[in-house]
């Protein structure tokens, strides 16, 4: 990825968010609100946004067609990573990556180890890279949700932020503000 200097310009993604649960809908998706929020909140559009059930074959085909669409630069997930026999995230989309980000899981697990102590060892919280779309997929609560944006998702998709980030690397196809 391309390091950012003093005077990179900020970058708006396109990003798009899937809640993967059996229970959740439009009028009680929390973490998905939430994450569309923070998303505009930060600068960039949330383009696309879905709920799906724990199938594996229908999560994929979500992901898939949006990681096909040139227009959606980010996938944001949420649910399906718990330990229980719903666990259908990993099985859907790591398939789809070409790449993963190791850090991600690992800095997930040990955020959340400060705020909620051994019970995150039962979060398989990942994140990668399929056809230069990033996909970041973390647990369904929303405290999960607010400590992924917030403490590692945010700064990695702002194009100024230090020494490096992932918003950098979409500067020589998108227009900057």
């Amino acid at each position: 990825m391309t390091k950012a200097t003093s005077n990179t310009p900020k970058v708006a993604l396109n990003c798009a968010v899937l809640t993967i649960s059996d229970t959740r809908t439009a009028a009680n998706d929390t973490s998905g609100d939430y994450l569309a929020q923070a998303v505009a909140e930060a600068g960039h559009h949330c383009v696309r946004r879905d709920i799906s059930s724990g199938n594996v074959y229908h999560i994929r085909k979500v992901i898939s067609d949006w990681v096909a669409d040139p227009d959606v630069h980010i996938i944001l997930t949420n649910g399906g990573t718990g330990f229980s026999h719903q666990k259908s995230t990993g099985a859907a989309i790591t398939p789809l990556l070409d790449m993963t980000i190791a850090g991600f899981g690992e800095l997930f697990r040990h955020l959340s180890f400060i705020e909620i102590g051994s019970s995150t060892l039962q979060s398989d919280a990942f994140a990668g890279a399929a056809n230069n779309t990033l996909v970041f997929c973390m647990p369904g609560s929303t405290n999960a949700c607010r400590t992924a944006w917030e403490r590692i998702i945010k700064e990695q998709l702002d194009s100024t932020h230090r020494p490096c980030n992932f918003a950098t690397h979409y500067l020589k196809t998108l227009k900057t503000d």
